[in-house]
């Protein structure tokens, strides 16, 4: 059985499921496919919230794509009565040269975004919560950022890209994807679709169904915690935060609030290899006291001991890692036939729904709405 569309879009989580949705919008006879339902925990888009940030340390490119995300999740939350991004702020914590303080201050400088720059001692008199705060820590304000709301905004781009037309296949396993003369082939194990593109955001999944990708998936569980006096650690006194600790391991995370906890995350030192490459179909789900929350507890003990140091709650998930940290996006090999979105570099969700235009843009070919050279795929081999 062979079904024909123009479109099929492989893989349904943050951005297969916002190209989708802009696909849809323009009336192109586009199909998604997902190995999983809608909204799962199994792949690298889930886990209640997400740090959502304007002034993106990690290159000044995002921000465009960043507010593009948040114009798109507004209109959609206007339209539907719910929620997907609360602007409670973010932090960009560490020493005035460390990436945070710097990305963030010139990302915000070439978009024209608004910023607060915190001395040291306005800082730690803000907030009292950070413990061991560096000698020279200083903090940049992004009060357009806060955190955005991860199952939900999947949901919610499935269902609108539906209602636009899209035909939505959830729990089906796409097999291979196969270029050939008349354009493409995405199989399962029922069916096969031929259409003329194919969108591939497959997650930890893109390098094994495109090949010659420079991408490394890694398991990273997620993780909450319980505050000792939980007026201290909700979301409006404890905002969005990326802490750059000087030779220390860094953290990010964010308040609690109605429906979540305190998420804190780890990211290891740059000089530590302390990144195993898994795959993805026989990643470990079990959680590990010793490997997988000892490190962490310690370190939330030591930089914010208002917070019970052992998490209440921890959920696997996957980051799939590119060699400079960037997105890949676009085409290819400049192949007319295949696009594709990943290798996030744990950075990715906040981009989902700019990303997903930007997507629409590429396979229908379309002039983009920002300049996203810096994410093109073919960059490593050129």
């Amino acid at each position: 059985m062979a079904i024909s569309k123009d479109v099929v879009v492989v893989g349904l989580g943050a951005f297969g499921s916002a190209a989708l949705w802009r696909l849809a919008g323009r009336g192109v006879d586009v199909a998604g496919i997902e190995r999983q339902g809608i909204g799962h925990h199994l792949g690298s888009s889930h886990g209640a919230t997400r740090l959502f940030r304007i002034a993106c340390l990690e290159h000044p490119g995002l921000t465009p794509i960043a507010q593009q995300s948040l114009a798109l999740w507004t209109a959609l939350g206007e339209r539907t009565g719910e929620v997907f991004v609360r602007q409670s702020g973010c932090l960009n914590v560490g020493a005035p040269y460390s990436r945070a303080v710097r990305g963030a201050i010139a990302a915000a400088s070439a978009a024209g975004a608004p910023i607060e720059e915190l001395g040291h001692d306005e800082l730690a008199a803000r907030y009292p919560q950070y413990a061991g705060l560096g000698a020279d820590d200083v903090a940049v304000w992004d009060p357009g950022a806060g955190i955005c709301y991860a199952e939900p905004i999947v949901r919610a781009q499935v269902a609108e890209a539906e209602r636009l037309g899209a035909a939505v296949y959830p729990h089906t396993m796409v097999t291979g994807v196969e270029l050939v003369d008349s354009g493409v082939v995405v199989r399962t194990p029922t069916v096969e679709f031929r259409a003329r593109q194919v969108v591939v955001c497959a997650g930890a999944w893109l390098g094994k169904l495109v090949g010659d990708l420079p991408l490394s998936p890694r398991r990273t569980p997620l993780y909450w915690f319980r505050a000792k006096d939980s007026g201290e650690f909700d979301l409006g006194r404890f905002p969005a935060f990326v802490w750059k600790r000087e030779g220390a391991h860094s953290l990010w995370g964010h308040g609690s609030g109605d429906g979540f906890g305190v998420k804190i995350g780890l990211e290891h030192l740059e000089t530590e290899a302390g990144r195993v490459v898994v795959d993805p179909d026989e990643v470990d789900r079990y959680i590990h006291l010793r490997a997988d929350v000892d490190e962490l507890a310690e370190t939330v003990a030591d930089a914010f001991p208002g917070l019970e140091p052992r998490p209440e709650k921890v959920l696997p998930c996957m980051i799939t890692d590119s060699p400079d940290g960037q997105f890949l996006v676009g085409r290819p090999g400049e192949d007319p036939r295949l696009v594709i979105a990943g290798g996030d570099s744990g950075h990715g969700f906040k981009h989902a729904g700019g990303l997903g235009e930007l997507l629409a843009q590429l396979t229908v070919d379309e002039s983009p709405y920002c300049d996203a050279t810096f994410l093109d795929p073919n960059r490593f081999t050129r």
